[in-house]
């Protein structure tokens, strides 16, 4: 009986895996309309006195989110306003979505590791992942490998999809 032997195990083959890079924490998403009145109005000295009495420390080292979920226009101040009070609490704060805070962790992760590890080789960007990497990081991903890689394939070992290839 032949051995079987594991080609991908003893390949050159590198896998960047993004859900390695996956920052733990509560992910929290406070939305202004909370505090406006009937979802549209912002009422300075209400909005002021809501923030006043509002519970920061439930934020304690979240990532945090905040956006307005109505169409309600509310001044630039309004959100910058509610950054002072959550910022001291929270882990990072944006001024967006969910999916944009996902976003914007990835881009500082992947913003500071060193590729030079991945140097002429082929490295696979594992796609199936069990937790929420949001498409942006891939983008970012091979944004930061294609200066290293050799080849950069997406997927896993046994159905990678080919992204690019160095040209000599």
């Amino acid at each position: 009986m032949d051995e079987i032997i594991n080609r991908v195990a003893n390949s050159a083959l590198e896998v960047f895996d993004l859900e390695d890079y996956y920052p733990n924490g509560t992910r929290s998403q406070i939305d202004i309309s909370q505090w406006l009145f009937e979802g549209i109005l912002l009422r300075e000295k209400d909005f002021r006195e809501a923030l006043k009495n509002h519970d920061w420390s439930q934020y304690q080292d979240h990532f945090v989110a905040i956006n307005c979920s109505t169409d309600a226009i509310i001044p630039a101040w309004a959100s910058i306003l509610v950054t002072t009070y959550v910022s001291s609490f929270a882990k990072k704060t944006i001024l967006g979505t969910l999916p944009e805070l996902e976003s914007s962790l990835y881009q500082d992760i992947l913003s500071q590791l060193d590729y030079t590890s991945y140097h002429n080789k082929p490295v696979i960007i594992k796609g199936c992942s069990k937790k929420p990497v949001p498409e942006s990081a891939y983008v970012l991903a091979v944004q930061h490998l294609q200066p290293f890689a050799k080849s950069i394939m997406y997927g896993e070992a046994c159905s990678a999809v080919p992204l690019y290839k160095k040209v000599k």
